[in-house]
């Protein structure tokens, strides 16, 4: 399932600077991974970004524990 999840983690060079975004909005997973630091519940995260779903936020957070494991996670380019 975390594959599935990582799909949803993409870096397009013409939105945010090519950081890693949540497919389908313009949200950077480090802002979704500040407000899951900050405490923030599924639901205060969606009210803040409502382009976000559920699905992303756990995709955020996959991408964050993948990084923390020091693996090289490749990004898909959005198409």
């Amino acid at each position: 399932m975390a594959e599935d999840l990582l799909a949803l983690v993409v870096a397009d060079p013409t939105v945010g600077h090519g950081q890693a975004c949540i497919r389908g909005t313009r949200v950077p997973v480090s802002v979704v991974l500040d407000c899951l630091a900050d405490g923030m519940s599924d639901g205060e995260i969606l009210a803040e970004y409502p382009s976000l779903t559920v699905p992303g936020i756990r995709a955020a957070a996959a991408y964050g524990a993948r990084l923390a494991r020091e693996d090289l996670v490749p990004l898909r380019t959005a198409p």
